[in-house]
């Protein structure tokens, strides 16, 4: 596993802070159908199961917006991924595919409601820290002009920050040529829930991207 670290400043702000890791060699492919059998499938049982003004409700994603606001971050202006998922999801605009081990991503994400970070290992230069952005600090997000991302929990490498939990940097991002992967899940109210959405991603990257030399660590 890739050395990680979280700021001991930070881990002070937000004492329940807890992050799950998981690192696999993996073959991305454009799509597969099965994948998208199960993700229909539970797309299906969201919009029959939640509305709209439920999700900031929901424990991980309520816990991440009181997170956002100790560090002085509007949650519904920097929405964590969770949330803007469910949200897309619910407001009928259904979810845009992208290839398998993106695809994977977001369906764990809709199933524990967690935020979770994917990356390119190989384009990330350990070792990596999280901490609170820092003041000027942006990077062009995946799909997004820079993103602002003082304040926010920041993934940071030797090369600068390149992931939080609202958007990932392009720098970094998954493409179908990606053979090792990085997925950071991020809790903001310790580790419950956390070791059945890893073993959960886990089993979707060995049945749909044929994950191999998988480690995981929480911290």
């Amino acid at each position: 596993m890739i050395a990680i670290s979280i700021n001991p400043e930070l881990k002070s702000l937000l004492p329940a802070l807890t992050l799950g890791c998981i690192s696999a060699n993996i073959v991305v492919t454009k799509h597969n159908d099965k994948l998208w059998q199960e993700i229909n499938g539970h797309l299906s049982k969201l919009t029959q199961t939640l509305e709209l003004d439920q999700i900031a409700l929901l424990s991980p994603i309520a816990a991440t917006r009181e997170a956002y606001k100790t560090l002085g971050k509007e949650p519904s202006r920097y929405r964590a991924s969770a949330e803007a998922l469910l949200r897309r999801v619910l407001s009928g605009k259904g979810l845009y595919q992208i290839n398998t081990v993106v695809d994977i991503n977001n369906l764990v994400s809709l199933e524990s409601f967690f935020s979770i970070g994917l990356y390119d290992l190989e384009k990330v230069a350990p070792p990596v820290e999280l901490r609170a952005g820092r003041a000027g600090e942006t990077y062009k997000g995946i799909g997004k002009d820079d993103l602002n991302i003082e304040s926010l929990p920041v993934l940071a490498d030797a090369s600068g920050p390149f992931g939080n939990p609202t958007s990932d940097s392009e720098r970094t991002m998954s493409r179908l040529d990606t053979k090792q992967a990085l997925m950071v899940i991020f809790s903001f109210a310790g580790p419950a829930g956390l070791e059945p959405a890893m073993t959960r991603a886990v089993v979707l990257l060995q049945r749909y991207s044929a994950a191999g030399s998988i480690a995981t660590s929480k911290l």
